[in-house]
């Protein structure tokens, strides 16, 4: 069973709500999510309980823009550019970490758009020391590297967004996935056509600000601080092959390219035709529930990264 807390976090103007998932017993491993696109902290249905299960607690917040962090309509998708993105998450992380001996280690996971912020905040050279040298392993759930190819917008329309953003920031736009692309199971489907907090709808600001951050890492120029000496300890990546949100294959160009040539202990997962919400999958999504706990797992019991190998 897991301990269920909520709460609010109070960073430059806006309370953003927060939620923990803690193990009754002792914590072995502390795990920050980050969720996606027109998502919130609580749609993960079994997967955060099984953590916590296990001795992982989980720790969660809406991002600005998202969820129950919207307080009224024009704050749909209002999350600000960037640098205002990784500050929030930064302002969210920095409370769990801790030097002190035996405290339990901290992973950080993003799922799609959470899981593109995740990499750029992993490659974020103002916060290597601050953040990055402190925490334990980072988990990338289908991110967002590049667009499935169903969804890849126009060059046109990719301009002209990013030019209307400078002129126009907060003006909203609706951009909809069908439910039927992010889960194959039926019940799935139906609730996320139901829950009314995924509105769909990012602002031009925040729009560009995602592509920006996509282009860069397709292009590779967002990558790991210093190289083969950077301060990542771990990274472990799992993707759908049959993803129509996020493109598998640009994650696996960027592991291939970028992550392999710089992170020693390393993972990439296929889950061969799965769909984008591997925590949502259907009966099938206990195997990445179990994947994940176990890789947490394995690097909190020992804390010497060299015994790991790079697994693809």
């Amino acid at each position: 069973m897991a301990v269920e807390k909520e709460s609010t976090l109070e960073v430059e103007g806006a309370s953003l709500y927060t939620k923990s998932w803690e193990p009754e017993g002792p914590i072995k491993a502390k795990l920050i999510f980050i969720h996606g696109f027109s998502d919130h902290i609580n749609r993960y249905y079994g997967f955060f309980p099984s953590l916590a299960a296990c001795g992982i607690a989980v720790y969660g917040f809406d991002q600005r823009g998202w969820g129950r962090s919207v307080k009224k309509p024009a704050d749909r998708g209002l999350t600000g550019p960037t640098s205002r993105v990784i500050a929030d998450m930064v302002a969210f992380i920095e409370p769990h970490l801790s030097d002190a001996p035996g405290a339990p280690p901290v992973f950080i996971m993003g799922h799609s758009m959470g899981g593109g912020q995740v990499l750029t905040l992993a490659c974020d050279e103002q916060y290597q020391d601050r953040i990055v040298s402190r925490v334990r392993g980072w988990l990338l759930e289908s991110p967002f590297i590049g667009f499935a190819p169903e969804l890849k917008p126009g060059f046109i329309k990719v301009y002209g967004g990013r030019f209307a953003s400078k002129i126009f920031p907060h003006r909203q736009m609706v951009n909809q996935i069908p439910p039927e692309d992010l889960s194959r199971d039926p019940e799935v489907q139906k609730s996320i056509a139901a829950d009314e907090l995924l509105h769909n709808t990012g602002t031009l600001e925040g729009l560009s600000g995602m592509l920006d951050r996509t282009d860069g890492l397709t292009r590779g120029t967002i990558r790991p601080v210093g190289g083969e000496n950077t301060k990542i300890k771990a990274i472990w990546l799992g993707h759908g092959s049959s993803d129509k949100a996020t493109d598998y294959n640009a994650s696996k160009r960027y592991y291939d390219r970028v992550i392999a040539s710089t992170v020693k202990d390393r993972m990439f997962k296929r889950y061969e035709g799965w769909f984008h919400q591997l925590h949502a999958d259907g009966p099938c999504s206990e195997e990445f529930y179990k994947d994940v706990g176990d890789w947490i797992l394995e690097r909190s019991e020992d804390p010497d990264s060299g015994k790991f190998e790079a697994k693809i």
